[in-house]
């Protein structure tokens, strides 16, 4: 039908040439305008026709676009940029635009037909894609090379199912669109066969868009753009069927000569502006329409039309719609006019017929640009809604009972459903989630900066749970959850840190941060209050979560806190005291014959090497006057690294007293303190009635002012404070000797120091930064026991690798 239709349009252009005036039917309002201006314009009967509209800008008539382009050419700066203003002036608001969208809506009269577009627009990508030409010539030819994969630029089209291949997918597609064109194909051939004769006969571009809108009145909108773009590729990629077969097929020969192809391929060259131009309108026309289509894909039930963005889209569309179709039309007529009058015309009227084209392009991608911001910010507000409810169902995930623990660490480690999501860091091999099912699992929460101090000990201690054999092999696994920040870019020297962590850790791993989508880091966030210091949340063989973050339960106890859960930490805690064995645990063998052979210790902290050589001569001298067995034992600061390490280093030289060599053993005793404060607060155990705590509290709050020591007989902690009174005490030793007689070296040396501490009245204070996660609501003082003040501090320690990082 198509094809007989334009083989008898093709009759007509040389009769009608052949009788209209010299410019013809002129519909192009702003070159009107130009003429008009002019010292002597033609009447305007003859330079509009009897079909213009002045108020409507429209393609130039392609039948006499080359006398047209004659007359023109002399103002054609001008011109361009008379338009070039109209379209950065007139995006939405431009009266011009508000009368053509009036006719253009007049025609909307929707009675509910509704379809799926998207098969039959991807069998008009499959046509434009194999129909889509490039216009330069072979080195060794004159005829066209072959046709631009478009596919490769656009991309794969409405892809429904990932899982299956190319091929199947074009073939569902084919299948889709056969079943739809049952009932369309009379229409799209009745808007093929108009679009044709318009295009011929000298229709212009917007009263041709009009009539082609009343055929589609009864559609929606993405089908009107569905169905008249599916028009425009049956004559276009006819042509170009033509263009690249007629070589080889004598029927296409004989048709081709007809349309004359054979000529136009073999001067493309010249006409290679106005083939790149009809490309790039082509390809604006297919982003917008797949843009258009998109919209309709939105869930009503996150994004309705009274989201701002929604409802500016809904607007846009109808004239988005309208001006894809004014394209789809420029596009039809620029092969109309080479096919009826030949390539000598394209020629001579490639410059301007370029120009308009782009002209188009800009109108159309100002829109594409405009409907993607829209989109963006619908896609935004989904994906927090989706965020949403996601994070409020996730705390559901732990009050449900399970049958095994699968549902949960695939939620939590496999958002990707990747088949094989972790990596064994004891084989170095990828496995599947399988390995998991039914065991204790420890999930070691962090980013990728993880200290390496953290990590040594995390392996001392997990290598040590694997050595006591089969029993403590059954009993859990550890799978590292890295957490890199979702509004951060993954970067190529991220993923070397997060390779280099993965393959030093001997247990299991996510194989990729990506398999923990936005919507679970949130959820961890807000469940067990990560931030970006480590956490260890316990689950058991059923997904049940024992513990929120054990990792202070590692720290203070290790493997022996197994199974870690909360009322395992509670009994561990019922069984301490206030002891020098809970400070230094096993970490030091040296210390701990001390403990035995009951001696007096000092234990000491700070940076300053000043007060350190002060400190520790009055001590000795005071240990020799009283006839005392003493012995003392630097344990460094909680952070300023450095410094600890120049303390060490004088320590050694000078021989002041014995300390650790290794800083990691430092980190280690200050993690554990802390740990143990975090723990109590997570027990709800922080109160003034706990021995513990309140002395956890102060030596915290020591280590933040400065020096401090502690003096211990044995096993027992005697008394500890700031280092200005822990060195006066020493010093005064002959102020206070007298007591020790009835009292005891013990007592007489604690009562003294109390009062020089309470006359100091030295201030107490806490840092918790944001990254700890857990935050106490109130604080006591250790002193004085009332409610601490609550400050907002920004702190900077100058001190890149820190023994703890700021929490």
């Amino acid at each position: 039908m198509v094809n007989s239709a334009m083989n008898q349009l093709q009759q007509q252009p040389t009769q009608q040439h052949q009788q209209q005036p010299l410019m013809g039917p002129m519909t192009n309002s702003v070159a009107q305008q130009l003429l008009a201006m002019s010292s002597n314009p033609m009447p305007q009967q003859q330079l509009m026709g009897p079909k213009t509209n002045p108020m409507l800008s429209s393609m130039t008539n392609p039948m006499h676009a080359s006398r047209q382009h004659e007359m023109m050419t002399p103002m054609h700066s001008q011109m361009k940029q008379l338009m070039n203003s109209g379209e950065r002036n007139s995006a939405f608001s431009a009266s011009d635009d508000n009368v053509i969208m009036r006719q253009v809506i007049d025609t909307h009269l929707p009675d509910g037909t509704d379809f799926d577009v998207k098969p039959l627009v991807h069998i008009v990508e499959e046509i434009l894609r194999y129909a889509t030409i490039n216009a330069t010539p072979d080195i060794d030819s004159t005829s066209m090379v072959a046709h631009t994969d478009v596919g490769k630029l656009e991309g794969k089209s409405y892809q429904t199912n990932a899982s299956l291949t190319d091929a199947q997918q074009i073939h569902a597609h084919q299948t889709n669109a056969v079943l739809i064109l049952n009932s369309l194909a009379h229409i799209i051939d009745k808007l093929a066969c108009e679009m044709a004769f318009k295009c011929l006969s000298g229709g212009d571009g917007h009263t041709t868009a009009i009539s082609l809108f009343h055929d589609v009145g009864n559609f929606h909108w993405d089908a009107k753009l569905a169905l008249i773009l599916a028009a425009f590729a049956l004559n276009y990629g006819e042509f170009w069927l033509l263009a690249q077969i007629y070589s080889t097929n004598q029927l296409a020969k004989s048709m081709a000569i007809l349309r004359q192809v054979p000529t136009i391929m073999e001067h493309s060259a010249p006409l290679k502006p106005r083939f790149d131009a009809l490309n790039k309108l082509i390809h604006s026309v297919l982003e917008l329409t797949r843009l258009i289509l998109k919209f309709k894909d939105i869930p009503s039930t996150y994004v309705g039309a009274d989201v701002p963005a929604m409802a500016r889209a809904l607007n846009t569309i109808p004239t988005a719609v309208y001006w894809n179709v004014r394209g789809i039309i420029a596009c039809a007529a620029q092969i109309s006019s080479l096919t009826s009058m030949g390539h000598e015309y394209g020629i001579s009227s490639s410059e301007m017929q370029s120009w308009e084209l782009s002209s188009l392009i800009l109108k159309i991608n100002h829109l594409l640009e405009f409907l993607k911001k829209q989109l963006e910010e619908c896609n935004r507000v989904i994906g927090d809604k989706k965020e949403a409810d996601f994070r409020n169902s996730f705390n559901q995930l732990f009050e449900t009972i399970h049958i095994d623990n699968m549902k949960i660490l695939k939620i939590l480690l496999n958002s990707n459903d990747d088949p094989l999501p972790l990596f064994d860091g004891a084989i170095k091999k990828r496995v599947g989630l399988e390995v998991l099912r039914k065991r204790n699992v420890l999930l070691l929460i962090s980013g990728l900066d993880m200290s390496r101090d953290e990590l040594s000990i995390l392996e001392q201690i997990y290598s040590e749970s694997r050595v006591q054999g089969s029993r403590m092999d059954a009993l859990y696994e550890v799978v590292w959850v890295p957490i890199v920040d979702p509004y951060i870019e993954y970067t190529e020297a991220m993923d070397i840190q997060f390779e280099d962590m993965k393959n030093g850790m001997p247990w299991y791993s996510v194989y990729h941060p990506s398999n923990v989508n936005r919507a679970v880091k949130k959820s961890i966030g807000d469940r067990w209050h990560f931030r970006s210091k480590p956490i260890l949340v316990v689950l058991d063989p059923q997904g049940r979560e024992l513990s929120p973050n054990a990792i202070h339960m590692m720290w203070i106890w290790g493997s022996t806190a197994f199974p870690f859960t909360t009322t395992r930490e509670e009994a561990l805690w019922s069984q301490e005291t206030w002891r020098l064995e809970l400070l230094v645990s096993g970490m030091d063998p040296t210390i701990l014959n001390w403990i035995r052979e009951d001696k007096y210790i000092f234990l000491y902290g700070g940076d300053d090497i000043e007060w350190i050589r002060k400190f520790t001569s009055s001590a000795r001298a005071m240990a020799t006057a009283a006839r005392i067995p003493l012995e003392m034992a630097y344990v460094g600061k909680s952070k300023k690294r450095e410094n600890v390490r120049r303390a060490i280093a004088a320590i050694n030289v000078e021989k002041h007293s014995y300390c650790w060599q290794d800083t990691t053993l430092v980190w280690f005793f200050w993690t554990r303190i802390e740990s143990m404060l975090f723990s109590k607060i997570q027990l709800r155990r922080a109160d003034d009635q706990d021995l513990i705590m309140l002395q956890i509290k102060k030596l915290l709050s020591y280590d933040k002012d400065g020096s401090w020591a502690m003096l211990c007989k044995g096993s027992q902690v005697l008394t500890n404070g700031h280092g200005s009174t822990m060195t006066q005490t020493p010093v005064d030793f002959d102020l206070w000797k007298e007591h020790i007689p009835t009292k005891g070296f013990d007592l007489s040396f604690k009562d003294y120091h109390d009062k020089l501490h309470v006359a100091a009245n030295n201030c107490s204070r806490f840092e918790f930064p944001i990254a700890s996660g857990r935050i106490p609501e109130n604080m006591h003082c250790p002193e004085c026991h009332r409610r601490m003040e609550k400050y907002i501090a920004f702190l900077c320690c100058h001190d890149q690798t820190g023994l703890l990082e700021p929490y």
